[in-house]
């Protein structure tokens, strides 16, 4: 293996500026392809054009992300105990594959199989390994390197040693979009994301533990091991709202995955225009597995059982088709359980058979085209809309929350009569545009039509912040990837809503994935460790025997709890409010301390986002904004100039920031439906933080944080 020069930083600095000539010469290759001589019409130049032009985005050179981060140097040549590794060579790992011009490789994917032990190997276990150096970066410039020498037994100098360089990458202050986390995957997490396409992995993680990096990276991992394969049946991501998918948007381009689509459930599933809201009743009992077998029973009700004969004509010959003939292929169709609308395919099929049966009985030899014409004929036509009419799902879900009486035909035995009253529309509505459906009535619809007709399946779906998904959301998300795999990825103990998930062997059952594979990740890399110790004291009211999140920062971060003064506001007029929350927001209305703390914040490098209930937003702005401080709302990126977002409590799922700023917990608490959903968004909003948390009050803290529940 060849020594260093007696200046290593200068031998890698003059690496990573070879590297970066060889991926500019790569781009400028495919930049200069000439496809005019090799394309036989226009579909095939507009499909090659469209693939160069992907590839070209995908050898782009970031200047401010680092072209490598690690290097691997092996102990054993080809052939050897480890045949990936080479005596004399060593392997820089980075973020996509470089060769020279030559074609000998540069820079290594970090998802080649030569790349794993830059994340598994250890002192214990070097996996052949001899030094594993990593890398740090100001900007794009390399600048530090560390060295890890893990099969010499004389070096003990790294025992227990924690790197420097990684905890430096974790907690780099971070502006802008969520960022790739290759340079610090650890073991646990490489684990999960090398797993294999053919099975599902549900990832349970609380706060700062990456479980969405890991399911990001698991994408990208796949569709580098089985590109052809994902390159046919597609990848999509699923995220809680389109704040979180623009968060999160520019992990897989940074990777070089360009393909990958995003979405969220209400995407999947919008087959009506949703301007309605229900009641969180309404919306648990639409949100109930049970409702599909409602919908099963509703949508096979269209089924009419034959009483007449049905007659074709054909030239001088009648055939007749007698109506308990027609029953028997009827209810046939029913008992295979196949799709509404397949089984309203065939049938016309299975009359037309039954008639070319008789016209061979008599001596004929009609052939497929005498079926087909068959089936086309009017009487058949007509028989089969009378027995198996068509079915329009929205209709079908129209009816449902319209009709009482139709509604309980089809619900007897399954919903209770209070359920039925509870989900039925309590105003008349004359047709489905003027329907002010709800988000819940769009997967009802969703389920109908998958009844009706096959959902498209892909080949994965990663689905993230998944506990908050109802079971029949579980469902439409599950059709859409029947025939693939997923990654699912939540924590039980942040889930917000009146119906999130109890279980995630249960979620897994909606979702069709019994055999998933659940995997815990309990280190935490992004939350300081007081913030999350702070935290943790709600875990026994919202998520008990969940294990908390041990955090391995080194840096314990900012933390502080500050109560501010109540200055009375100017007396307005306004309507009588109940909750206590609401009674003391006059009270608090002067957000001068909150608007401080923000202030001093900002005074630090990164990014900062004040988190408030939803009802405090619009004053808590008003207050920023008489202060001179300009402020971003979720989903518009975060800048060197514009660094501080006030975020709804509702919004703060999935989001991270450098330094946070949490007001008023009590009223984030009270403005949820029931006190543990209302903790469990405190517990969210507690834990965004990356470097530092200030929580404001005036009010006083929920008991649960306090120690005196």
């Amino acid at each position: 293996m060849p020594s260093d020069e007696t200046d290593p930083l200068s031998r890698e600095r003059a690496h990573l500026a070879h590297s970066r000539a060889a991926l500019r010469s790569m781009r400028e290759d495919v930049q200069s392809l000439d496809i005019r001589d090799v394309t036989a019409n226009w579909v095939n130049a507009e499909v090659l054009g469209r693939q160069i032009d992907e590839r070209i985005k995908a050898l782009a050179d970031l200047s401010h992300t680092p072209l490598f981060f690690g290097r691997l140097d092996y102990l054993h040549a080809p052939g050897a105990e480890q045949a990936e590794g080479a005596q004399g060579e060593r392997f820089y790992i980075g973020r996509r594959h470089v060769h020279d011009p030559a074609g000998d490789p540069m820079v290594i994917d970090w998802r080649a199989p030569v790349s794993q032990p830059f994340y598994r190997a250890s002192k214990k276990t070097p996996m052949d390994v001899a030094l594993r150096r990593r890398f740090g970066y100001t900007g794009g410039d390399l600048t530090a390197y560390e060295d890890e020498h893990l099969s010499d037994p004389a070096d003990s100098s790294e025992t227990a040693a924690t790197s420097k360089l990684l905890q430096q990458e974790i907690e780099r202050p971070r502006v802008g979009p969520m960022r790739d986390i290759v340079a610090t995957i650890q073991p646990e997490q490489d684990e999960i994301v090398r797993s294999g396409l053919g099975g599902t992995v549900c990832v349970q993680g609380g706060p700062g533990t990456g479980k969405t990096a890991v399911g990001l990276h698991r994408v990208a991992y796949l569709l580098y091991a089985h590109r052809e394969r994902l390159a046919r049946t597609g990848t999509l991501v699923i995220g809680p709202n389109a704040s979180f998918l623009h968060y999160i948007e520019q992990v897989l381009p940074a990777l070089g995955e360009l393909a990958v689509k995003q979405a969220t459930v209400d995407d999947l599933v919008a087959h009506v225009e949703v301007r309605g809201r229900d009641e969180a009743p309404a919306a648990v009992v639409k949100g109930d597995a049970r409702m599909a077998e409602v919908l099963r029973r509703a949508v096979r009700a269209h089924v009419t059982m034959p009483t007449e004969p049905v007659v074709v004509v054909r030239g001088s010959r009648r055939w007749r088709v007698p109506a308990y003939e027609l029953a028997d292929i009827v209810q046939e169709l029913l008992d295979r359980e196949i799709r509404y609308g397949a089984a309203r395919d065939a049938l016309p099929q299975r009359i037309a058979h039954a008639v070319l049966v008789q016209m061979e009985r008599s001596g004929e030899a009609p052939d497929d085209r005498v079926q087909d014409a068959v089936a086309r004929n009017p009487a058949v036509k007509a028989a089969v809309k009378a027995i198996w009419p068509p079915v329009d799902p929205a209709k079908l879900v129209f009816r449902l929350l319209s009709d009482a009486d139709f509604l309980a035909a089809h619900a007897e035995g399954v919903l209770t009569e209070e359920e039925q009253e509870t989900v039925r529309w309590a105003k008349p509505v004359r047709s489905v545009r003027s329907a002010k459906w709800a988000a819940a009535d769009a997967v009802l619809i969703d389920e109908a039509t998958d009844l009706v007709q096959r959902t498209h399946s892909l080949g994965h779906v990663v689905l993230d912040e998944a506990q908050d998904l109802s079971p029949m959301q579980y469902r439409a998300v599950g059709r859409r990837c029947t025939t693939g795999s997923a990654t699912v990825l939540g924590d039980l103990a942040q889930g917000t809503t009146p119906w999130a998930t109890r279980s995630w062997d249960e979620a897994l059952a909606h979702l069709g994935k019994r055999d998933a594979v659940v995997e815990e990740l309990t280190a935490g890399f992004r939350v300081p460790t007081d913030v999350i110790t702070y935290a943790s004291r709600l875990l026994p009211y919202i998520a008990p025997g969940l294990a908390p999140v041990a955090s391995v920062r080194e840096n314990p971060g900012f933390f502080e709890v500050r109560e501010t003064t109540v200055r009375e506001a100017p007396v307005r007029e306004a309507p009588v409010r109940e909750t206590t929350t609401d009674a003391t927001m006059d009270a608090t209305a002067d957000a001068t301390e909150v608007v401080a703390a923000c202030e001093e914040l900002l005074r630090h490098e990164g990014s900062v986002g004040l988190i408030a209930a939803d009802t405090r937003v619009p004053l808590l702005s008003e207050a920023l904004t008489k202060a001179g401080l300009a402020h971003l709302a979720p989903g518009e990126e975060t800048t060197l100039t514009a660094r501080l977002t006030l975020v709804p409590a509702s919004l703060a799922k999935g989001l991270e920031y450098d330094y946070v700023v949490l007001d008023e917990p009590q009223a984030v608490v009270d403005a949820e439906p029931d006190e543990r959903t209302g903790l469990r968004r405190l517990y969210v909003t507690l834990t965004r933080a990356v470097s530092g948390l200030i929580v404001t009050h005036a009010t006083p803290l929920p008991a649960q944080l306090t120690g005196e529940a």
